[in-house]
């Protein structure tokens, strides 16, 4: 927060250290692109940079908003986003083998991105609404499953199983943190461990159970499942301690490295910065969650508290799952580095949730000055 005479209250109460944090990641990004396009602004870089711009500003309009709206608005917005994945499964369009969008003709929505702050606002308010006394009950359970279920089944089927696990992955903690017994985590848990061989062989697609073989075995298709993957780890290991320098990745502009610009986006980091700029990358990623949990930590209500952990499980699910999929350390799912990767819908939720989280955090401020 920015105290001064000069600068309205309204702008001087945004977190501005996480304003210049964020923005900073995102600036990284964009060098990031313009040297992924051999030293232009075009095609990925001008797009990137407008993309960043609007939602940071979108952002910042979410943080004025009050948590009793928040709330009000929480169940309409859960629903009508579980409808829109519905007409995505009937009648979306189909990009890349996937059908993962609605075409409105002027636009195109991936609803499935809205659904990801979304699960962790409706879980929340779920367990907001819940009487103390049926924490340790069934009806803590089977509501909460289906709120995550139904719509994690959704994105699935388009197929995005990054995405749906992404989304199970925030509902399952805000459920944990709320305070349910942990057998009824263990027992499924079990269950679903047990009958991984069968998800594995038949419900899985083809390129699904591809990805998991290169996953275990990355050098057993070197040049065809496992391309992807093999060209990321050389083009990080080749970058070595300080990298080869700014515009002289070697992978990436003789185009060896795909997806240079969105999934794998920090191996061309890694390769032209080396170990040092892609730690830089990890330790601004680490002050964001730090920034987030501390948000989650001093949130006065039981929904502003499970809803900012929520929040922080998707941002970290981003950051997680893309450094361990480049580093071979996951399977590929299509997970890109929010603010680094090309991509304007990841850096719409990015900045949903932080807008939700500013809202949180500002609010707990108003609080303390009034005390």
């Amino acid at each position: 927060m920015i105290s001064s005479a000069l600068i309205p209250q309204p702008l001087a109460r945004l977190p501005w250290r996480l304003i210049f944090l964020i923005s900073g990641i995102g600036l990284f990004g964009l060098i990031n692109l313009y040297s992924a396009a051999g030293g232009s602004i075009q095609p990925w870089a001008m797009r990137q940079g407008m993309a960043f711009a609007m939602f940071l500003t979108m952002a910042i309009i979410i943080s004025g908003v009050r948590e009793a709206t928040i709330k009000q608005l929480t169940i309409p917005v859960y629903l009508a986003i579980v409808v829109m994945l519905v007409l995505v499964d009937l009648l979306g369009f189909v990009g890349k083998g996937a059908q993962r969008w609605l075409d409105l003709g002027f636009i195109r929505l991936q609803p499935s991105e809205f659904m990801k702050p979304a699960i962790a606002l409706m879980l929340a308010r779920f367990y907001d609404l819940l009487p103390a006394g049926d924490m340790r009950s069934f009806r803590a359970i089977w509501p909460a499953a289906a709120l995550i279920g139904v719509p994690a089944g959704l994105v699935i089927l388009q197929p995005d199983l990054g995405t749906g696990l992404m989304v199970c992955f925030a509902g399952v903690t805000v459920m944990f943190l709320a305070g349910v017994p942990l057998r009824w985590f263990l027992i499924p848990g079990t269950l679903l461990a047990a009958a991984v061989p069968a998800i594995y062989a038949f419900l899985m697609h083809d390129y699904q159970r591809r990805r998991v073989d290169i996953f275990l075995d990355p050098e057993s298709d070197p040049l065809g499942a496992g391309y992807h993957i093999t060209q990321s780890k050389i083009a990080i290991g080749s970058g070595g301690l300080f990298g080869k320098g700014y515009l002289q990745g070697s992978q990436s502009h003789l185009q060896y490295l795909p997806e240079g610009h969105t999934d794998f986006a920090f191996a061309t980091l890694a390769e032209e910065w080396g170990m040092f700029g892609g730690t830089i990358v990890i330790l601004a990623y680490l002050l964001v969650l730090r920034w987030c949990l501390k948000v989650a930590a001093n949130a006065p209500t039981r929904f502003a508290r499970l809803s900012c952990a929520g929040l922080t499980a998707v941002l970290f699910s981003y950051f997680a799952i893309n450094l361990l999929m480049v580093m071979g350390l996951a399977p590929v799912v299509g997970i890109p580095l929010p603010l680094i990767s090309y991509g304007g819908s990841a850096v719409m939720t990015v900045m949903i949730c932080l807008g939700l989280l500013m809202s949180f955090e500002r609010q707990q401020r108003t609080r303390s000055t009034l005390s």
